[in-house]
């Protein structure tokens, strides 16, 4: 029964934590909910997926427009059989215009903005082989943060890594979780010119969502330029 109403409260939570991030939350609720936001690690990574999810939404609905209006087009520029044929070459053009001006939109929504960092991860006594380069990119969807670690044993079996932004006020965000090191794809909510920490630390499969503190990787993100 007890496992039930936490069930609850935890659906209850997610709906208020996904009316935060596209803006529907009351006035009264908001500020509460922000002010355990800030205080919570694991909410503020889950407030953080549901905007990523609210903006890939938001951009696979606007580009599914564009189809839409092309078969508009297409219907609009039928002619009689005697004239069909002329009429193709101008549904063609206007076909290929199109096309151009919606990949045109969905390459701009997908690319960076510009904003670039990187950081180089060192080792810890726990694997101290370990080493791992960073790169984080800002895009519409959030920071877009491409690991690539060598030296770091698999984890299976309910154990995992678990990747970290902190601030200087020691907030953890997490950004993502993973069992290898290669070519790894993280995201992160929050800016890495606040949150300058990098770490990586081990984790297991349990009801504890806070860091374990097994640190096997740490670096700072230079935001020198």
């Amino acid at each position: 029964m007890r496992r039930g109403r936490e069930d609850d409260a935890g659906a209850r939570e997610l709906a208020e934590l996904a009316a935060l991030a596209d803006g529907s939350l009351t006035a009264e609720r908001r500020a509460a909910l922000e002010a355990r936001v800030a205080s919570s690690p694991e909410l503020a990574g889950q407030l953080a997926e549901q905007e990523r999810a609210l903006a890939l939404t938001r951009s696979a609905a606007a580009e599914v427009e564009t189809p839409a209006a092309l078969r508009a087009r297409i219907e609009a520029k039928r002619r009689p059989r005697q004239s069909r044929r002329v009429a193709l070459v101008g549904v063609v053009a206007a076909a290929a215009a199109v096309v151009v001006v919606a990949v045109g939109v969905a390459v701009s929504r997908s690319e960076p903005s510009g904003e670039q960092f990187h950081a180089a991860l060192g080792p810890t006594s726990l694997v101290p082989g370990a080493r791992a380069d960073a790169t984080l990119t800002k895009t519409t969807s959030g920071w877009r943060i491409e690991l690539d670690a060598t030296g770091l044993p698999r984890l299976d079996d309910g154990r995992f890594y678990q990747a970290w932004l902190r601030n200087p006020a020691g907030t953890l965000v997490p950004i993502g979780s993973f069992n290898e090191g290669q070519d790894v794809t993280l995201w992160a909510g929050v800016s890495p010119k606040d949150f300058t920490l990098l770490t990586v630390t081990r984790e297991r499969a349990d009801d504890d969502q806070s860091s374990s503190g097994e640190k096997v990787l740490v670096g700072t993100v230079d935001t020198s330029g």
